[in-house]
């Protein structure tokens, strides 16, 4: 199931710098979440695995089925939303897992997914948001008026954009040392600055959920790109600084200003 990715030099030097201990894994194939037998296989390449686990009580009553499983004390790795590359401090050293899914994506594209990891790795960002949010989750699933799967993709969405905002000042610092990587995160906010700027339109129009933009918007954060309103509430200092408070404060403001 699991197998050393050979690594191109660029995205060595960045494992280097950044998380040498880490290994990077390719998978056989795509998942959202691992079936815990397979994800127990890893104890068979890693030194040790160590579970993360959350208190109930931080969990809505109608919690997503899969974000229950998640904060217990089974081993979970990847859920949904996670996209093509994966990692995971549960196991000791820490993993990077390489989805299938990501064949045929140009070289330098995947190369900046796996060089994006490996800094979160290093700047110990939670693994998901259950673990940003912690106890005021049940908070944040009061501010928006969805129901609980769209909840748990805002949820996703506002988290991803915290992780962003921190992860795109290493980014930025890429044009001298690793100037093909920059090179690829530039590109990649290029391609989503159209889309973006559009989104209020798309909302209103109906031609895409909100849980859908927010997404999309959040996304775009580490990309340092321009984001319309709401969303550009989030391109800020203070989302950085306060985290979970910001995000759910911000949750509270655009759904009381939806609804009138």
């Amino acid at each position: 199931m699991f197998e050393a990715r050979a690594l191109s030099d660029r995205v060595e030097a960045v494992r280097q710098a950044h998380a040498p201990d880490v290994q990077v894994l390719d998978c056989e194939r795509d998942f959202e979440t691992l079936n815990p037998a397979v994800a127990e296989d890893l104890g068979l390449i890693v030194d040790a695995l160590e579970p993360a686990s959350y208190p109930a009580a931080w969990l809505p009553e109608d919690a997503p089925t899969l974000l229950a499983r998640y904060a217990s004390s089974d081993l979970t790795v990847g859920m949904p939303g996670d996209g093509s590359v994966v990692w995971t401090r549960q196991t000791d050293p820490p993993i990077v897992l390489v989805k299938p899914r990501v064949e045929g994506s140009p070289d330098s594209f995947v190369d900046f997914l796996l060089a994006e990891a490996l800094v979160q790795v290093d700047l110990e960002v939670p693994e998901h948001f259950i673990g940003f949010f912690e106890a005021t989750y049940p908070d944040l699933d009061r501010a928006v008026a969805l129901d609980p799967n769209d909840t748990y993709q805002i949820a996703a969405a506002l988290f991803d954009g915290w992780v962003g905002l921190r992860t795109r000042a290493v980014f930025a610092n890429w044009h001298d040392d690793h100037p093909e990587l920059a090179a690829a995160w530039q590109d990649a906010g290029t391609r989503l600055e159209d889309r973006v700027a559009g989104l209020p339109r798309a909302v209103a129009r109906g031609e895409t959920t909100f849980g859908d933009a927010t997404e999309l918007a959040c996304a775009a954060l580490k990309h340092a790109i321009e984001l319309p309103a709401p969303f550009a509430a989030l391109d800020t200092e203070a989302y950085l600084d306060h985290g979970p408070e910001y995000a759910i404060r911000w949750a509270e403001k655009t759904f009381d200003s939806l609804e009138e």
